[in-house]
Formats: C-alpha cells, sequence, structure tokens
C-alpha cells in the first residue's frame, strides 16, 4: 500500500470516528435558563422529556438492537437528573464509619447496576494482610513514604462515600504516600505499578498523592495480576500546579477491583485524571473532583473495553462549588461477547455559589457484538444561571453499515474497516495521556482486543 493511500486511510477513519461527537447535546447557558432550562430543584419534580436525536446520532445506531427495557440500543433516552435520587448528588452521606453505610441489597441508586454478588468478598469486610506487591520508578526530588494507620494526615482527607470506600480506608493498614515538592517540574512520570499475586486473595489499598504548588507532575499508577482489591486513591494539586494522574486497570481475568478516587484541585490548578479500564472480571471505581479554588481546570478521560462477562463501571462526581472553575469530561468504551457490560454515571453539580463555571460531559460506546449492554447515565444539576455554559452528550450504537460501505468502497476488508474504526475511536484519547511508553502498551492492548472483535 502506498503512503498516500495509508494517509487517505487514516484520514477516512478519523472523520468516521468523530461521527456523533455532538451527538444528543444539550448545552447550558445563561439564556437556556432564562427559556426555561431547569435548576436542580426543578429537576427533581419534574425530569426534562428526552432530547430529539440527530441524523448523526444514527450513524452510530444498528435499527435492530434492543437495549434494557426493549428500547433500541442505538440513542438511549436521557434527561437532566430523571434517574437520579430524590435529594441533590451533594447530599448523599459520606463518612469514615464503615456503619453509616448499610450493606446495599441492589436496589440503591449507586448500587443498581453492580453484580453486588461477584463482590461478596470484599462485602465481608475482613481485614487482611495481604498487600499488592509496589514497584517503583520515581524522578529525582520526589518521594514514596508509608503512613501508618491514624496518621493526621489521614483525617484530612475527603470522605468515603460508600460502604466499600470506609472500608478501604478502615482496612489499609495506612497509606502509600507520594509528594512532588513546590515547583519541581517532572520531566519524567512517576510510575508505580501495584500487583496482586493471589486469585481471589482480599486486598485493601490506600494511595495519597500530594503535588506541590506550581509543580508540574506525571503520576502512574498501574495495577496488574490478580486479587479481589479494594483500594482508595487521593490526590491533592496544590495552587497553580499542573497534574496528570494515570489509573491502569489492567488485571488479569478473574480479578476484582473496586475504589473510589478523589482528585481535590487547587486554585489556577490544573488536573488530568486518566482511568484505563481493560482487565478483571469487575471494575467498579468512582472518581469525586472537587475545587478549592477559582481559576482551577480539571479534565477527565477514560477508556474501556470490556469483554464477555466483563463488567466495567465507572461513576464520576464533579463538585463545582467556588466560581470560575472548569471541567472537562470525556469516557469512551467498547463492549463484546454475551454478557459484557459497561456502566458509565457521570454527576456534575454547579452548586449556587459556581457562578462562572463551564462544564461539559460526554459519553461514547461501540457495541460490536450481540449479548452485549450499556447503561450510560450523564446528571447535571444546577443551582445558578450565572454560569459560562453546562451540558452533556452520551451516545451507544453499533457499526453503522454506511461507514463500513464507504471504508470498503476505498478498497479495505471488512474485518480491517471495522478494525480501524475502533481503532480511531481509541487512539485520540489514548495519545492525550502524554506518557509514551504506556500509550504504546495501551495501543497493543487495543489491537489485542480487536483481533477477537473483527472475528465476531
Amino acid at each position: 500500500m502506498s503512503p498516500a493511500t495509508e494517509t487517505d486511510e487514516a484520514a477516512d477513519v478519523a472523520e468516521i470516528a468523530d461521527q456523533g461527537e455532538a451527538v444528543l447535546t444539550h448545552r447550558t447557558t445563561d439564556q437556556d435558563l432564562a427559556d426555561g432550562v431547569q435548576t436542580s430543584e426543578q429537576v427533581r419534580d419534574d425530569a426534562l422529556a428526552p432530547v430529539e436525536h440527530g441524523a448523526a446520532a444514527n450513524a452510530l445506531a444498528h435499527p435492530d438492537d434492543v437495549g434494557v427495557g426493549g428500547k433500541p440500543l442505538g440513542l438511549r433516552e436521557h434527561s437532566h437528573g430523571g434517574s437520579a435520587p430524590a435529594t441533590s448528588r451533594g447530599e448523599r452521606p459520606a463518612s469514615f464509619d464503615v456503619a453509616d453505610f448499610p450493606v446495599p441489597g441492589g436496589r440503591e441508586e449507586e448500587w443498581r447496576f453492580t453484580p453486588l454478588d461477584r463482590l461478596a468478598a470484599l462485602f465481608a469486610g475482613e481485614v487482611s494482610p495481604a498487600r499488592l506487591e509496589q514497584d517503583s520508578s520515581v524522578p529525582d526530588g520526589v518521594t514514596i513514604s508509608q503512613l501508618p494507620a491514624g496518621d493526621p494526615l489521614l483525617t484530612t482527607l475527603p470522605l468515603p462515600a460508600d460502604r466499600l470506600a470506609a472500608l478501604a480506608h478502615a482496612n489499609a493498614g495506612g497509606a502509600v504516600h507520594v509528594e512532588v515538592p513546590k515547583g519541581a517540574e517532572l520531566t519524567e512520570p512517576v510510575l508505580l505499578t501495584l500487583t496482586g499475586t493471589t486469585p481471589g486473595e482480599v486486598v485493601w489499598g490506600h494511595t495519597v498523592v500530594d503535588i506541590g504548588e506550581q509543580a508540574v507532575a506525571t503520576v502512574v499508577l498501574d495495577h496488574r495480576g490478580t486479587a479481589s482489591y479494594d483500594g482508595a486513591v487521593t490526590v491533592r494539586v496544590g495552587d497553580a500546579a499542573q497534574a496528570t494522574v494515570v489509573t491502569v486497570q489492567d488485571w488479569d481475568a478473574g480479578a476484582v477491583h473496586t475504589g473510589q478516587h478523589d482528585v481535590v484541585v487547587g486554585r489556577d490548578a490544573n488536573v488530568r485524571h486518566v482511568a484505563v479500564s481493560f482487565g478483571g472480571d469487575v471494575v467498579r471505581l468512582t472518581t469525586n473532583v472537587s475545587y478549592t479554588g477559582p481559576g482551577a481546570r480539571a479534565e477527565l478521560l477514560g477508556v474501556y473495553f470490556a469483554d464477555a462477562g466483563q463488567h466495567l463501571e465507572h461513576r464520576l462526581f464533579v463538585d463545582h462549588s467556588v466560581p470560575r472553575c472548569t471541567s472537562d469530561v470525556t469516557y469512551r468504551g467498547a463492549l463484546q461477547g454475551v454478557g459484557a457490560h459497561a456502566v458509565w454515571v457521570g454527576d456534575v453539580l454547579i452548586r449556587a455559589a459556581a457562578e462562572g463555571t463551564s462544564t461539559y460531559e460526554q459519553n461514547r460506546n461501540l457495541v460490536l457484538t450481540e449479548g452485549a449492554r450499556v447503561d450510560s447515565i450523564p446528571n447535571l444539576e444546577i443551582e445558578t444561571g450565572e454560569i459560562e455554559g453546562a451540558g452533556h452528550a452520551s451516545t451507544t450504537g453499533r457499526f453503522d453499515d454506511e461507514q463500513l460501505f464507504y471504508l470498503q468502497a476505498r478498497g479495505i476488508p471488512e474485518a480491517e474497516a471495522r478494525r480501524l474504526v475502533v481503532f480511531g475511536f481509541f487512539t485520540e484519547l489514548i495519545n492525550r495521556i502524554g506518557v509514551p511508553g504506556l500509550q504504546e502498551r495501551l495501543i497493543g492492548a487495543v489491537e489485542r482486543e480487536l483481533s477477537a472483535a473483527v472475528a465476531a
């Protein structure tokens, strides 16, 4: 194949992969509020009707696909908080005390999509001496230490928001503490590889990452091997710092991983949080973002690929409580095989004091085979009309025959056309991580997943 043809193909794939980017989108502005867009109080009383789906949305949908409740699997109806509980997202309980959280039964809003039976060993809550094996690569100036249980620093961290998060704090026996000093400008990432060695072994863990004021740093938490792991991650980004934190869930088959990630962003700081979930039997991560001063920006990126029987669940809560902050959320996933299940729930709360906020979130999913299921729920609560803008988008669909025909008409075999579309779907996000070695590894993982997907 000639270089010119390869370039044309790349352009074609980029064009197709970008279709639907603005699909199912509703942006909220001051004018929208004046015209009747509901605030969070109104939402709880009267959820908005489903938005209209445009032609670009239908490009990803197959007319015969059926999802939960017999609805088409293409683009799913959604509303501003229509499926949210009766109270504001910001009013849910949070506590270090495990007893404050009853064992869930599966009907609770935050647990209704989770296969609780596959988390039974963690909910039992028994203290375990087991720990993940730790291997680290640390640039000069960065320190990694072990905080003992009861260290005063641990009491200053964000509170757990569910029973498993409280158990992780209670049973971890302290925390691994990564410190990047004030003003440091790291040219290499901090790499922390955490490996489970025993199938089914219950392991508790806690990692605290402190990035000093005006520092520039990238931290990678790489989870491998096998275990039943419940781990808390707390990231505190100092004023005017620039931070990228990447958490990779590349577990062996059969592993279980749950965790609460808290990202606290200082004044005028810029943080990027990236979640990559490919391996494991069940992965359930909750990422919470809060701001301590105005002018801060948080970017949340996620990539996941669910195979047969695999459950990958990502929940986010962005709490805008101070003025003039920004959040931008983009998660993309693909699924293949009977019983593959992906869950994405994106909650954004703009409190009354958070004037000048700008926020947007989107989740896009490709269903590659029959028998896979996606639940994608964006929720937006607005308590002030004085914002720059707010919106969300959610798309779920299959390959479109016209897309494949377009590539095949240019001489590309069908299997290769499918591979190229999905490859382009993921690589744009992966290339934004900013760690070349890790990006290459993740692109290789996508290639391996696609080698099975295109044969289906």
